[in-house]
């Protein structure tokens, strides 16, 4: 079992300063942080312009920045010992679609260029620069190192081009650069909490209006990440394809998005739909209505309720999203036997492996550790990695040292 803490920002950003000032042959004029993210409840609805329920954890991406006289962007990726460079048009990009070209070889590379392209496609005037990145997000465990990414760079090329963000418009950027230049048609929900993310609370997000409602997580429960170790990427055929089956059934249905239709309406226009429109069709409308009532749940600490909620949702990704896979479903059986009615835990992120999340009181989170620890590789053959998190605050810049500012 490991905190963040056993990973942290003392011992990268030391590690990664001394890294920029090799490489740049300059030190580095200013920090930026942006968390990674767990989400409680609400799986594929974002991009459904419905809700979700998601908080920042303290896990996080830094970049390092300082200005360039010129119109270079070079940067420095710590964690894989590699570097990219490329080259800013000088007429802000309203000449080319896109003004950036990819980087054919190096993915990480691919989310620098994509929010630099995107900012330049929105008008924004871009300085060059030097950036050095790490991180201690797990990558592909489904707790969006890829949007963490995306927010931090937002925070740096603004504040070095020398102008303002608002936490929205950072997320809609990073979203921007990942449906069109990375190729994941992600929803907004990612940047959003990466940017916004509020300490000791979730957020509720309605992801039409992007309004944010803080929800209280309360001091007696544990957010527990238990990471299967099951390889994913969301870059792949199954994401962009329940996405495109959400979006032909809504169609069907007349709707602009399927957040626009209750459960017991679609049960009376299901001879609209195929078999497989309705099976997605319903575990977004039931996710959206579990998810309302899994925040007022939260505000009010019923458990059992939560507990019944999350479990809930955990079932409709595996039978009506067919998301799940079978060591996730065991991981969720197992904690579930440990922590009863007594706390919530369920699949989380885009699914085909990665995380589940539980929320627990602390009192029962060694005998969980116990039992996965014990069960889970006679069961599945694999070792899950688990971490104790707490709701965490959104992007921010820090001192030179690495200290909130």
């Amino acid at each position: 079992m490991r905190s963040p803490e056993s990973i942290c920002a003392e011992s990268i950003i030391p590690a990664l300063i001394q890294a920029f000032a090799s490489h740049f042959q300059q030190p580095h004029q200013h920090i930026f942080q942006a968390p990674g993210r767990v989400n409680l409840i609400g799986e594929h609805t974002d991009y459904n312009d419905g809700f979700v329920l998601p908080c920042a954890i303290n896990f996080y991406t830094w970049v390092l920045a300082a200005p360039r006289h010129d119109r270079q962007i070079r940067v420095l990726a710590l964690d894989y010992q590699q570097h990219d460079q490329f080259e800013l048009p000088s007429n802000a990009g309203h000449t080319a679609e896109n003004p950036i070209s990819h980087h054919h070889h190096y993915s990480w590379a691919n989310y620098v260029r994509g929010v630099a392209n995107s900012l330049l496609q929105q008008g924004y005037p871009l300085q060059g620069c030097d950036i050095a990145i790490s991180g201690n997000i797990p990558k592909g465990a489904g707790l969006s190192s890829s949007a963490s990414l995306e927010v931090a760079l937002g925070l740096a090329f603004s504040s070095l081009s020398g102008f303002t963000l608002s936490g929205q418009d950072n997320a809609r950027i990073g979203q921007h650069a990942e449906n069109q230049f990375v190729g994941c048609h992600c929803g907004i929900m990612d940047q959003l909490i990466s940017a916004l993310g509020q300490q000791g609370n979730a957020l509720l997000i309605d992801t039409r209006s992007l309004h944010c409602t803080p929800v209280a997580i309360p001091d007696t429960l544990a957010v527990l990440i238990i990471n299967s170790n099951v390889q994913r990427g969301l870059v792949d055929s199954a994401y962009n394809e329940r996405r495109y089956q959400c979006e032909q059934a809504a169609s069907k249905l007349g709707l602009k998005a399927l957040r626009d239709i209750t459960s017991k309406e679609l049960q009376q226009q299901q001879h609209q739909l195929s078999a497989l429109e309705l099976k997605r069709a319903r575990h977004v409308v039931s996710e959206n209505e579990r998810t309302e009532l899994a925040a007022s749940a939260l505000q009010q600490a019923d458990l059992a309720l939560l507990s019944r909620l999350m479990a809930e949702s955990h079932q409709s990704m595996q039978q009506d999203f067919e998301i799940t896979v079978p060591a996730i479903d065991t991981l969720v059986q197992l904690v579930h036997q440990v922590i009863g009615n007594q706390g919530g835990v369920r699949m989380t992120g885009g699914g085909f492996g990665g995380c589940v999340v539980a929320l627990l009181p602390h009192a029962l989170v060694a005998d969980v550790c116990a039992v996965v620890k014990r069960n889970y590789p006679t069961l599945t053959g694999l070792q899950a990695d688990i971490f104790i998190c707490k709701p965490s605050q959104g992007a921010l810049q820090l001192s030179q040292t690495g200290r909130n500012i």
